[in-house]
């Protein structure tokens, strides 16, 4: 939790500075375009407005159909401009180049681009120093080429140089902050899975990391960082490939978070084929290669509608069937579909400033907010085992009706608590405990009271023993004690209390109360030189002799001459 916190602290401040700069308030500007059906003329034809004449309303649209290069006329509408180092904004898909030429001293004279600056969805910024103020200076003439695909935007606004570079540089680091946040915990998984090998940690790793590159690519920043940038080429396939897959993987993720293989084997299958949709979605994307990009995002918009709408009501039954770790994932996936909705919201209600709060804040926080939740959830699912683990194991080693340990486990304690004493030259010393006329009890007042009898002599057993010592129901109305670094002078004392605790112990619920003596044999190392069930058969024979000399007392096993 302090890492989260860390994490909400960098991007807070972060959005603080980003919030209170909206961008400067640019002019309106008037935009020509040169008649499609002008030949092809000279920049210095163009800017000398000899053709000024043919240029029209523009239409961006128009303009591509005719499928070669265009000329745009920009020119202030007003004369608010920002205080500063005037720049012009060329909002542009990355396909498009620009070229920007202003008439002086009798000839086009090309403007220098300062920076380009990464943009959402292919998209980028390119910047363009100006001599002066746009408003008191001629036209600007701006060549427009095409060259292959991509997004399909073009606008213009003037700036200054300080704000457009500091927008840039809190835009990249947002966006790196939440790519170092969603691989540095995608790392730590993949290393935690080296060592558990459990399925969810390679999804949790798979599912972010293509998070995180889905997140770099889609905001432009992948493709100016090192390595990233060898997928320039790849354009939308660079986003909307690992978008596909994560959809996949989280698929797979949420069937074995919710644990559907358990509870709902059906379910669990249908999210499979639905991962294996999402796998060939991401190769469908080829599809846009032959002209077929329209059909395919209409295609992928609906699969992932509508798994959003089927994870939501299977992972929120599972939450109600008593699911903690599906409850954090609940969150989390609300928490992505939440901001999906904010993003698609704010294109048609919020100004650039709203636009680009939730672009570079709302989205990399919501998702490092998910990979932090759902961690949670992993972390909760592991929990879950373990104390299901715990319990399962503590059933197989103890008695169901006293709580000590079975048989079993008892003589593998034995076995190790020898190993351990021989080692360390330490002595071990076996308790055999056995109730005095047990089968006179169950005879008597009925089984339900042999039981209770049973039950009721560990506590005063258990309070004359050691943190360290063992005991163990050997069976039927026999329990062995296991003394860890006891000899037979420190066994026989306390093998006397539990004797003498014993016979002050009465049980009620069965008429009479019922009265019980316990006769008990004494093993040691020290004495008689023997280790493991050789102890437990010395004391055995102990027992046996208590028995014969009168019971309700403690007899030590002898050396055999």
């Amino acid at each position: 939790m302090q890492g989260l916190v860390a994490w909400l602290a960098v991007f807070v401040i972060a959005a603080v500075g980003l919030s209170r700069e909206a961008i400067a308030a640019a002019p309106a500007i008037n935009i020509q375009m040169l008649e499609a059906s002008s030949p092809e003329v000279s920049a210095n034809a163009i800017t000398g407005g000899n053709l000024d004449a043919r240029f029209r309303a523009y239409d961006y649209r128009a303009a591509r159909r005719a499928g070669g290069p265009f000329w745009l006329k920009l020119q202030p509408a007003d004369s608010d401009v920002p205080i500063g180092v005037p720049v012009l904004i060329v909002n542009k898909g990355r396909h498009l180049q620009s070229e920007l030429f202003q008439f002086r001293t009798n000839r086009a004279d090309p403007l220098l681009q300062a920076t380009q600056l990464p943009g959402f969805r292919g998209v980028h910024e390119a910047v363009y120093l100006l001599p002066d103020s746009p408003a008191a200076r001629q036209p600007l003439y701006v060549r427009i080429t095409p060259e292959g695909r991509g997004a399909e935007e073009l606008e213009f606004s003037f700036a200054t140089l300080d704000a457009t570079l500091a927008r840039g540089v809190k835009h990249a680091r947002m966006i790196a902050l939440a790519f170092g946040a969603l691989f540095a915990m995608s790392i730590a998984a993949f290393l935690i899975w080296l060592i558990l090998v459990d399925k969810l940690f390679i999804l949790y790793t798979s599912m972010f990391s293509m998070l995180a590159l889905y997140l770099a690519y889609i905001s432009g920043q992948g493709f100016d960082w090192p390595v990233l940038s060898y997928a320039l080429p790849l354009t939308s396939f660079a986003w909307n490939v690992p978008a596909a897959l994560s959809g996949a993987v989280s698929c797979w993720f949420a069937r074995e978070i919710a644990d559907l293989q358990r509870f709902s084997p059906r379910v669990y299958r249908i999210f499979g084929w639905i991962g294996m949709a999402f796998v060939a979605l991401a190769f469908l994307n080829l599809g846009k290669l032959a002209g077929f990009g329209p059909q395919i995002a209409v295609l992928g918009n609906l699969m992932f509608l509508g798994l959003a709408i089927y994870m939501t009501v299977v992972v929120f039954l599972a939450w109600r069937r008593g699911s903690r770790a599906a409850g954090w994932f609940l969150i989390a996936w609300g928490l992505l579909q939440f901001s999906t909705i904010a993003i698609t919201l704010s294109w048609l209600l919020f100004d650039q400033a709203g636009i680009e709060l939730v672009l570079y804040l709302g989205l990399p926080l919501s998702i490092v907010c998910a990979a932090v939740l759902i961690a949670l959830g992993v972390a909760d699912r592991l929990r879950e085992q373990r104390v299901a683990l715990t319990d399962a194991e503590r059933r197989a080693q103890t008695d169901p009706l006293t709580g000590v340990l079975n048989r079993r486990s008892l003589l593998e304690r034995l076995d190790a608590a020898c190993q351990r004493a021989k080692t360390r030259g330490l002595p071990i010393a076996v308790l055999f405990i056995d109730l005095d006329h047990f089968k006179s009890i169950n005879d008597s007042y009925g089984h339900p009271a042999g039981d209770a009898c049973l039950a009721a002599i560990i506590g005063p057993i258990q309070a004359e023993l050691r943190q360290s010592d063992v005991i163990g129901r050997f069976g039927g109305e026999e329990f062995v004690v296991i003394l860890s670094s006891a000899d037979a002078t420190a066994a026989q004392p306390i093998a006397e209390r539990i004797v003498a605790r014993i016979a002050e112990l009465r049980v009620d619920g069965f008429g009479a109360p019922i009265a019980l003596t316990c006769s008990i044999g004494v093993a040691a190392s020290d004495t008689l030189g023997v280790w493991g069930a050789h102890l437990i058969a010395q004391a055995d024979s102990a027992v046996y002799a208590a028995k014969k000399l009168g019971r309700n007392q403690v007899q030590m096993a002898a050396v055999a001459a």
